[in-house]
C-alpha cells in the first residue's frame, strides 16, 4: 500500500512539474538508444518498442550493468543463459519466445556497436512451441452477457467499467485499444466509432450501435472527471489521468469474480476477444469477415481465435462404421 500511494505521488508531482528528475541511469541511456533504433530503423509499433525495452532492461539489470558498464565487453553465453533461466523460472514457453526474439536483436544492435562481441545472439534458442497446442480461450456467449449483467451501474466506475467491457465484447477489441480510445474518436452524427489500431497502424470504423452510445453517454455526461485529456476513459481516483490497459484487466477480473464465472485456460480480456469470434462464427460469419473485425491482416491469424472446443467437435464427427457381419463357413 505504501509502495502504491509512493508511486502515485510520484507521478502526480512529476505531471506538475514540481519533483526533479535524476539524471538518467546508464541502463535508461542504453535502452534510450536502443528504442531509437527500434522506432527509426525498424519502423516497430510502440508497444512493441516498450516490450522489447522492458526485456532489455532486465536483461542488463541482470548483468548489474549500472554498477559494472564495462561488463558489456566480456559478455559471454553463460551470462546469457543465466538470464534466460532466471526469466524462465516465471514465464511460459510462449512468453519465453518473445524474449528470445527481443534479446537476439538487443545483442546484434550493440554488436553493431561495438559493445559485446558479435555473434552471441547466435547462441539463444528459443522454445519449442507447437501450433494448436493451447487450449481454448473463449468465454462461453452466456457466460459474457452474465459478466455485462453483473457489473454495478448504480456507481460511478461501474459505469466506467460496463462501458469498457461492453466495447470489448461488442467489437472483439483489445484491452490497449479501448484505453487509448480518444473523444475524436467518437462521430456521434455520423454514426460510427474509430478504434485505434495501435498493433497495425490503421484505424478501422465500426458503426455505433445503441447499446454502446447509451453506455458512453451514461459515462461520459455523468462520471468521466473533468480532464484536458482527451482519452475517453480516466481514472477513478486522484490523479486524474487516461488509464492502461492493465486497468481494464484489473476491472475485468473484478467483475468475473462478483459474477462467479470460471475463465478458461489463461483467462483475461482477451477472453471475450475470444469470445465475439465463436460468437460470429457460430452465427456462420465468414472467417474474412471476423478477421476483419479482428484487425487481422491474414487468415491464419484469425483462426487462433476459432480453436473449437470438444462440444463444438462432436457436432462435426463421423458415425462409427457398423460392426461387420461374421463369416458363414460353408
Amino acid at each position: 500500500m505504501a509502495h502504491a500511494l509512493a508511486r502515485s505521488l510520484a507521478q502526480y508531482l512529476t505531471e506538475r512539474g514540481e519533483l526533479a528528475c535524476a539524471p538518467p541511469s546508464p541502463t535508461a541511456q542504453l535502452i534510450a538508444t536502443y528504442r531509437t533504433y527500434l522506432e527509426q530503423v525498424r519502423g516497430l509499433a510502440p508497444a512493441t518498442v516498450n516490450r522489447s525495452a522492458t526485456i532489455s532492461a532486465d536483461f542488463l539489470h541482470c548483468l548489474d550493468y549500472d554498477q559494472h558498464p564495462q561488463c558489456l565487453g566480456q559478455l559471454d553465453v553463460a551470462q546469457i543463459d543465466t538470464f534466460m533461466t532466471k526469466t524462465g523460472q516465471r514465464m511460459g514457453r510462449i512468453s519465453m519466445q518473445k524474449v528470445a526474439a527481443v534479446l537476439r536483436s538487443f545483442l546484434k544492435c550493440l554488436a553493431t556497436e561495438g559493445k559485446i562481441p558479435p555473434g552471441l545472439e547466435e547462441h539463444i534458442e528459443s522454445p519449442r512451441h507447437y501450433r494448436g497446442e493451447r487450449l481454448p480461450r473463449a468465454l462461453p456467449w452466456d457466460d459474457v452477457l452474465r459478466l455485462l449483467r453483473s457489473v454495478d451501474r448504480s456507481t460511478s466506475k461501474g459505469r466506467r467499467d460496463y462501458a469498457m467491457l461492453l466495447l470489448i465484447a461488442t467489437y472483439g477489441l483489445r484491452a490497449g485499444e479501448v484505453a487509448h480510445l480518444e473523444l475524436d474518436d467518437i462521430a456521434w452524427r455520423d454514426g460510427h466509432i474509430r478504434i485505434p489500431r495501435p498493433k497495425v497502424g490503421t484505424p478501422l470504423l465500426f458503426p455505433l450501435t445503441d447499446e454502446i452510445a447509451s453506455a458512453l453517454l451514461a459515462y461520459l455526461r455523468d462520471d468521466r472527471p473533468h480532464s484536458t485529456h482527451r482519452r475517453v476513459f480516466l481514472r477513478v481516483r486522484e490523479p486524474v489521468g487516461p488509464i492502461e490497459s492493465t486497468a481494464i484487466c484489473d476491472a475485468f477480473d473484478a467483475w468475473v469474480a462478483r459474477a462467479g464465472i470460471r475463465l478458461p485456460h489463461l483467462g483475461g480480456t482477451y477472453c471475450l476477444r475470444h469470445a465475439v469470434a465463436m460468437h460470429l462464427l457460430r452465427q456462420a460469419t465468414p472467417i474474412k469477415t471476423i478477421g476483419d473485425l479482428l484487425g487481422h491482416r491474414s487468415v491464419e491469424s484469425t483462426g487462433i481465435y476459432l480453436r473449437l472446443d470438444v462440444e463444438d467437435l462432436r457436432d462435426v464427427a463421423l458415425p462409427l462404421p457398423s460392426a461387420l457381419e461374421p463369416e458363414v463357413q460353408p
